[in-house]
């Protein structure tokens, strides 16, 4: 796919930040043990957009290109079915055992980024929320098309902290500021009773809270977001890696920030140490990207 001028106007005047050439302080020994050890990483001047890529964003990007994306393609779930589909969250209706991530999870016939919730469901009130179920191939595909790329983990953890050393959250150590909300994440008891982040009970519109020190907005929280180095289980060894349209569909990949599914007494994850490992196909109801630029 070659990249296209329409595209370029999609993040202009000042959807971009600058970020500055630094060093700084990755990972946590504080919350789990993928996140750390502590170590000492560098980054290079970079710029990355704001917000995450919003459904009115993809909306553009797939008129302009026809793109079908991994979640629309048919796909052979061993059971005599082949139809597209993606995972979706299913809240509970009691306590259950947090052990066992099928209590909330299910695979929907139908899920997609314009289907968010399900065969029927649509995007039309939500245009300015985080576009979900984009896989990491969906979200290299995007990055080609506007000329852009997905930040390293590294990189993401450097803007996420917004120039905060050593802090649990991009906002400093504590929850709360003010008695206020920071981050789009679960309140409640999960996965059976949310009462909404500032009335939102799942994806909530790109700046609904406040941004980091770098203004980037939704950095921990609402959606989990791709990037482009392959999963290792510590950062005491990390590649940046070059992801190619044609990834192989096991590799793993590493996703950062947490989601508004993330809750304390499962995963306290709306931090910027936070991270997890997805496979290069899969798509959910939670994940996302934002794009970076050199």
């Amino acid at each position: 796919m070659g990249h296209n001028c329409e595209a370029k106007l999609t993040y202009r005047r000042g959807a971009f930040v600058r970020i500055p050439s630094q060093s700084f302080l990755m990972g946590s020994t504080e919350f789990y043990p993928e996140e750390g050890p502590v170590v000492e990483r560098k980054v290079s001047t970079f710029q990355v957009a704001t917000r995450p890529v919003t459904n009115s964003d993809f909306l553009q990007f797939v008129e302009s290109t026809g793109y079908v994306t991994t979640a629309e393609q048919p796909f052979d779930l061993g059971v005599g079915s082949n139809t597209g589909g993606s995972l979706c969250f299913r809240p509970s209706t009691e306590p259950v055992d947090l052990s066992d991530w099928t209590n909330w999870w299910e695979w929907t016939p139908g899920a997609n980024w314009r289907q968010p919730l399900g065969a029927g469901s649509e995007i039309g009130g939500i245009m300015d929320h985080p576009v979900v179920h984009v896989s990491h191939i969906d979200a290299l595909a995007f990055c080609d098309w506007s000329g852009t790329r997905l930040m390293t983990e590294v990189e993401w953890e450097c803007a996420a902290r917004g120039g905060l050393e050593g802090k649990r959250f991009a906002w400093g150590d504590e929850y709360l500021v003010d008695g206020e909300l920071m981050a789009n994440s679960w309140q409640g008891r999960f996965p059976y009773l949310n009462y909404g982040a500032k009335g939102y009970m799942g994806t909530s519109p790109v700046g609904t809270f406040p941004p980091n020190g770098f203004g980037l907005y939704d950095m921990t929280g609402n959606v989990w977001e791709w990037t482009s180095s392959q999963w290792k289980g510590s950062h005491e060894s990390h590649c940046d890696c070059s992801p190619k349209l044609e990834d192989d569909l096991q590799e793993m990949w590493v996703v950062k920030g947490g989601s508004h599914l993330c809750a304390p007494e499962y995963c306290i994850r709306y931090r910027p140490a936070a991270r997890s490992s997805q496979e290069t196909a899969s798509s959910t109801s939670h994940i996302g990207f934002r794009v970076a630029k050199n």
